[in-house]
């Protein structure tokens, strides 16, 4: 142990220091200590700052996955809606079809023309329209033969 009444100790290596020198080496000490102790607590205010961070972040994850879930419920009900929707149209023309099916295979073609003649009767108007557009597309498939 350092005597500090003796203004000359010794160094490790046995050679002899002056008062000066012993008090340079003291304040080195005392200086190191406090840059350790600074560097010390710069780094708990850095891992304090981090965790800090860390929850934020982890916060914001937490809502962006949540409103994510809540928007593909949201999308999963209109998808669900909208198939329901089409697979209704589905249906019905389906449905339709078989219709048409079954009259065309249950009626002759002079109780066809009865039924035509009725509808042309009801529905004059749309009747020449669908008339013209039969016409057309018979026509059209006559000229390509």
């Amino acid at each position: 142990m350092e005597d500090t009444n003796n203004p000359a100790s010794e160094t490790p290596y046995g050679q002899a220091e002056s008062g000066t020198a012993t008090a340079a080496r003291r304040k080195l000490s005392e200086r190191a200590a406090e840059v350790k102790e600074k560097v010390a607590d710069f780094g708990r205010k850095a891992v304090d700052n981090f965790d800090e961070s860390r929850k934020g972040t982890a916060g914001a994850l937490d809502q962006t996955a949540a409103k994510l879930h809540s928007g593909g419920e949201q999308l999963s009900g209109a998808a669900h809606a909208a198939a329901h929707q089409i697979s209704g149209v589905a249906h019905d023309a389906a449905d339709k079809l078989q219709a048409a099916a079954d009259y065309i295979r249950d009626t002759d073609v002079k109780r066809m023309g009865e039924d035509l003649r009725d509808i042309v009767k009801r529905y004059p108007g749309p009747a020449l329209a669908a008339a013209a557009v039969l016409g057309f597309l018979v026509a059209r498939g006559l000229r390509r033969d």
